[in-house]
């Protein structure tokens, strides 16, 4: 009887073992429902929802560039870098003086005013908040099939990162059997899209937001791209969604599963089953990528845990928020660029680029809202809804740009999305891919699409 007791016991702990190892590794959780009537301001909700679509002009009152320019005149003196010192210890004070001084006696608001007023704006409001977008039309008349897509920025940009790609978007291009129709809303608190009053809205309830704005604007099916949050936005779109979502296209992948970790974890030994070597020696060795992680997100912690801090001070000091994101776009655009004096940050960007990004963040008084998302996106009401380990069944395709800080292998990317028809790998390229490189962004994007539209011809076909 002890015998069989001995044999019995160590088999059902064995069961159990494997049994949770099915679980963590192989299970696919439902996908969750998520409200889309919840109200995000305060107060109740009205009985007759507003869903007008109302034209939108930016025009900031001239007090609040009176008050910017009396703070730039007015900022402490700078604490100078170290001796030998570029932009390892963050920027440099140096090139943040010549960019402020630049920013107090050469930019034009007015002027970039007319130039972000380029393109058709609109806000509409849903779930209680005044959603901006840009809507773009094909600027030429032509027999082509017209695509509607939606653009999705993330932090620390904006709608402006798109600008320079919309008209390789929405021009007709040789060989080309399609072109686009552009919709690029600004997320929820950033720029001049209306920040929520009720906590809880993260990058899943965003991605509702997106769903009821397309449908809005008469699209029920659609592509979408998206980079840093825009990415995670689209995913959830396409897993939430799929019905509405024709295919995505993401320039950061994030894929965070036990599996997509046993992967990495693999691939520092076994390389050849992850992904190939080009990408691979941008992986490996691990201990290069955590270091890579210690001193580039330390922001994220700070962000996700207390965003209103810190934001009090970005939101104070025009210098500090400028110093606080031109950070993020050297280190992110190019790693190698914290070792220039100058950050590298003009062979790629025009100081009134940047300046144009970081204006909307200061005239809208958005740093705040905008870095909640990471809060919001990283709590435990979020993380249960389990969404990272939902795989992604609609056509998608990825982008691994040359100089983006972090890359993911080929296996771990087809873990998540599923119907991956394009992987491309870009020799130049950072992290803000559409501000960075618009011709070469808008060229990887209609290849994939060309694909998509391919596999559906394809299944109309079979069926």
């Amino acid at each position: 009887m002890c015998g069989v007791i001995s044999t019995i016991i160590p088999l059902v702990i064995l069961y159990f073992i494997l049994k949770k190892i099915y679980s963590v590794f192989f299970t696919i959780p439902p996908v969750p429902k998520l409200d889309e009537d919840y109200w995000w301001t305060s107060g109740e909700e009205p009985s007759d929802e507003d869903v007008s679509v109302r034209p939108f002009k930016i025009n900031i009152n001239t007090e609040v560039l009176e008050d910017l320019q009396y703070r730039l005149k007015q900022a402490r003196p700078f604490v100078p870098p170290l001796e030998n010192i570029q932009q390892q210890y963050g920027i440099n004070t140096n090139l943040l003086t010549e960019i402020t001084d630049f920013w107090k006696t050469k930019y034009d608001w007015r002027d970039r005013e007319k130039y972000l007023n380029q393109y058709p704006q609109f806000k509409t409001n849903i779930q209680g908040l005044d959603i901006h977008f840009l809507h773009v039309k094909p600027n030429e008349d032509s027999d082509l099939k017209v695509l509607p897509l939606l653009l999705l920025h993330g932090w620390p940009g904006s709608v402006r990162e798109f600008y320079q790609a919309i008209p390789h978007l929405t021009t007709p291009q040789k060989g080309r059997s399609f072109v686009f129709e552009v919709i690029v809303p600004s997320l929820p608190g950033y720029g001049f899209s209306q920040a929520a009053s009720r906590p809880g809205l993260g990058a899943a309830q965003v991605a509702v937001i997106f769903k009821i704005l397309m449908k809005r604007l008469g699209y029920e099916k659609y592509y979408i791209q998206g980079g840093d949050w825009g990415s995670a936005i689209a995913t959830h779109m396409s897993i939430l969604f799929p019905n509405q979502v024709l295919g995505v296209h993401v320039n950061m992948t994030t894929v965070n599963t036990p599996t997509s970790r046993l992967l990495m974890f693999l691939g520092q030994y076994f390389p050849q089953m992850v992904s190939d070597n080009s990408i691979t020696k941008r992986i490996y060795p691990l201990r290069r990528l955590l270091r890579l992680l210690y001193l580039e997100t330390g922001y994220m912690h700070i962000q996700a845990t207390k965003p209103d801090t810190v934001g009090v001070a970005l939101n104070d000091s025009p210098v500090g928020l400028a110093a606080y994101i031109l950070e993020k776009f050297i280190t992110w655009t190019n790693l190698e660029w914290r070792n220039l004096e100058d950050g590298g940050l003009t062979s790629k960007f025009s100081y009134t680029d940047l300046l144009d990004n970081i204006m909307i963040y200061w005239v809208t008084r958005s740093i705040t809202t905008s870095i909640r998302l990471y809060s919001e996106s990283l709590s435990k009401h979020q993380i249960r809804l389990r969404l990272e380990r939902i795989p992604v069944n609609v056509p998608s395709a990825c982008a691994r740009y040359g100089t983006d800080l972090f890359v993911q292998p080929d296996a771990v990317i087809k873990q998540k999305y599923r119907k991956l028809l394009h992987l491309s790998d870009l020799p130049t390229g950072g992290h803000f891919a559409a501000f960075e490189e618009p011709q070469l962004f808008s060229d990887d994007l209609c290849n994939a699409v060309e694909k998509f539209e391919v596999y559906y011809e394809e299944k109309i076909k079979r069926d």
